[in-house]
């Protein structure tokens, strides 16, 4: 028996390995700063065995309510992400699987492999509708990608998309890949529209570093990416500071900021109403927004969600709030579940990478229907 993450986005250590059902292991912190959450793992195993593993730090973890209600993910094959059972017993997370086969993997939630990254903007290049480009390094080096699609149009409605600032919070991507699938789909008339009037800069992974050392929130400098928009710098969130300089160099009329909650069990949005610019014109904006995607899909809704800061009040080291208070555009934050959607659940899967893709293709209507009224 044996249990390894030395691979993309690996993380767990081992405390104690002594037999199936006794197994105890602990999340490592994010590389240069306190934030954990996120495990990946994998046992290499007896298949039909029964076994019992406890993550024994989780009182440590950045959101102890994230484990309330929460199932583990699990696969064979690295293509399928099923539930297995989960709970919390005296501060530690048990999960309790007999696996079909000799070895499995385990995470927090589907991981989002580097790999498939490049294989997502290497093979959206393909489109005739897509440019591919390199804004600079990340603090390790690696290509932060961009995407461009649309002809370059100063009468065009200028729409960015990023996600996963956070790396732990996988369903962004996910979402991004659903996203551009749609986008760049030649059959799809909303699409082809959607093309016609406007240009979209979709950046997928905002923290690759983050994602493949297999961080919750940090980049490898330790930086929460989503604090670090009022002042960020080459040396400590280069990140940031490539994509704000991109920003600043073709405008911005909507942003949207895809990220998942460890938390709530819902998919919602978080607006910049304490932001000093936010007017009744951006209020009606993401009320027709958010009643556009409430009838576009009901994995949607927006009953539940965070508390709205008072006026005046926003943190504005945050990505949605800076850009709303720059630009004076509609800068959404969506958040995914990391457990399920409690309005719409699926006990086999929970949330997942198929229903964050389908939750991006439905984002498409409310962006058509808020386009017009965006300038």
């Amino acid at each position: 028996m044996q249990i390894s993450s030395n691979f993309d986005s690996g993380n767990i250590l081992v405390q104690r390995l002594d037999s199936p059902e006794t197994i105890e292991l602990a999340i490592r912190r994010d590389t240069n700063c306190e934030f954990m959450q996120w495990f990946h793992f994998r046992l290499q195993t007896t298949a039909g065995l029964a076994h019992r593993l406890a993550i024994t730090n989780i009182k440590d973890t950045s959101y102890m309510e994230g484990w309330t209600g929460y199932y583990a993910v699990a696969s064979y094959d690295r293509e399928e992400w099923f539930r297995v059972p989960t709970r919390v017993e005296n501060d530690q997370l048990i999960i309790e699987h007999t696996p079909d086969y000799d070895a499995v993997f385990y995470a927090y939630f589907a991981p989002y492999s580097y790999e498939r990254h490049l294989d997502l903007v290497h093979s959206a290049q393909f489109s005739p509708y897509c440019e591919l480009s390199v804004l600079g390094q990340s603090v390790q080096g690696r290509d932060m990608h961009l995407l461009t699609v649309g002809e370059q149009d100063d009468g065009k409605r200028k729409i960015w998309v990023i996600a996963r600032q956070h790396p732990g919070e996988t369903m962004a991507e996910w979402f991004m890949e659903g996203f551009i699938e749609r986008l760049l789909d030649e059959d799809d008339a909303l699409s082809r529209k959607l093309r016609d009037e406007a240009v979209f800069y979709l950046v997928p992974n905002m923290n690759p570093d983050g994602a493949v050392n297999g961080n919750l929130r940090g980049n490898y400098a330790g930086r929460n990416l989503n604090r670090e928009w009022l002042e960020p710098s080459m040396e400590a969130s280069p990140e940031v500071f490539l994509v704000r300089q991109a920003m600043h160099a073709t405008g911005v009329d909507l942003l949207l900021d895809i990220h998942g909650d460890e938390a709530l069990p819902y998919n919602f949005i978080a607006a910049c109403e304490g932001i000093p610019a936010y007017d009744e014109r951006m209020a009606g904006l993401e009320q027709l927004f958010k009643s556009a995607y409430v009838a576009a899909t009901p994995d949607f809704q927006t009953e539940h969600g965070y508390a709205i800061d008072k006026p005046g009040e926003a943190n504005l080291s945050m990505a949605s709030n800076y850009v709303g208070q720059h630009f004076g555009c509609l800068a959404l934050t969506l958040e995914m579940p990391f457990k399920d959607n409690a309005s719409l659940p699926d006990y086999e899967f929970g949330w997942s990478p198929a229903r964050s893709m389908k939750l991006a293709q439905a984002i498409f209507h409310p962006i058509a229907t808020v386009l017009p009224q965006l300038r």
